[in-house]
């Protein structure tokens, strides 16, 4: 079994490819009851400082877990296991490609409001891109990954996804440093095709992207892209399309 976590079967693979084809349909509704373009309270500077300081203390910890997951694979003599969590993962290039394309797509959207809010906005759209495809994945495989360390797997996996899950939260919230950050309806239609994308992928399993899945590792990719896709429409603000311009 390649990859580090196990692939969904049988009813389980149906259940979680039914829960995503809700979601999907759930940012479908959500996009089409949205009028108009909703912007996010932008944090002070204390709760800006907050923000980074958890992002930051999140980072060392979850650096300090996979450090100390890779001693307990290695003592318990499951160096292949370890050396799988270390690989370089083949969907890199994709999220690699797509956050500089993010970076300078909305880089583009924001030029006219000044070269500081344009790289601000960029900067932390590039980043949240990844976030928005971890968040859900991470969910998902949260109880599949392999093997359990002894004795207490459960709480490894709190201990191992909790400062996780904190980085990707954080990170998403640096969203609302920029001024420019709008929920559109856009938004709301790109996380629906993700979701759908996600809907797919766990109706073959959910099964880890390799070689052997080529399948599975364009899902991936495809999902990987859609991520990046969402955030550059948090940037889209109230622009209105060239036919119902003046009137039409």
């Amino acid at each position: 079994m390649a990859g580090t976590w196990t692939p969904y079967t049988g009813t389980d693979s149906i259940l979680l490819a039914a829960l995503m084809l809700v979601i999907a349909a759930l940012f479908v509704y959500l996009g089409l009851k949205l009028r108009s373009s909703l912007a996010p309270t932008r944090p002070g500077r204390t709760i800006s400082a907050l923000l980074i300081l958890i992002w930051v203390i999140s980072l060392v910890a979850f650096f300090v877990d996979a450090i100390s997951y890779g001693l307990a694979l290695s003592n318990a003599h499951l160096v292949g296991v370890y050396e799988s969590y270390t690989a370089p993962n083949p969907v890199t290039p994709i999220t690699e490609a797509s956050a500089v394309a993010a970076f300078v797509v909305i880089l583009l959207l924001t030029r006219r409001h000044g070269l500081k809010t344009a790289l601000l906005s960029a900067l932390v759209g590039a980043m949240t891109g990844p976030m928005i495809f971890e968040l859900p994945f991470d969910l998902i495989v949260l109880n599949r990954i392999y093997p359990p360390i002894p004795p207490a797997p459960i709480l490894f996996r709190l201990l191992f996804f909790l400062p996780l899950f904190l980085i990707e939260l954080s990170t998403m919230s640096f969203l609302t440093f920029s001024p420019l950050t709008r929920l559109t309806k856009y938004a709301f239609f790109s996380l629906a095709g993700f979701f759908l994308v996600f809907a797919v992928w766990a109706a073959f399993g959910f099964s880890y992207p390799s070689p052997n899945h080529p399948l599975e590792t364009a899902l991936n990719d495809i999902s990987k892209v859609l991520s990046f896709v969402t955030v550059v429409t948090l940037f889209f603000g109230d622009r209105v399309p060239p036919w119902k311009k003046d009137g039409e």
